[in-house]
């Protein structure tokens, strides 16, 4: 019998409710203090995770949460990114 892989569970930094990894999103930001969305979910630096919902995202982007959790400046482009990859993948 296979031995089932446990789903890594990840906290959502707005709701901080806990899902599976692949179901939220990753942004990071690296070294060079970029801040972008990690599609593979395995990009040096350091991420913090969104739920795949519109209204999360739009919190994140009132409260500026993602600037606290990543120590960076975070670019307005970056939530339309992140609204335009939440309404691509629904």
């Amino acid at each position: 019998m296979a031995k089932q892989k446990k789903q890594p569970l990840r906290k959502c930094v707005i709701t901080q409710e806990m899902f599976p990894k692949k179901e939220l999103i990753r942004v990071v930001r690296n070294k060079e203090g970029d801040v972008f969305i990690d599609e593979t979910g395995k990009q040096n630096g350091r991420g913090a995770y969104l739920s795949r919902d519109v209204s999360t995202i739009e919190k994140a982007k009132q409260t500026k949460a993602l600037n606290r959790h990543l120590n960076a400046d975070v670019d307005e482009t970056l939530y339309d990114e992140l609204l335009q990859h939440v309404s691509e993948s629904s």
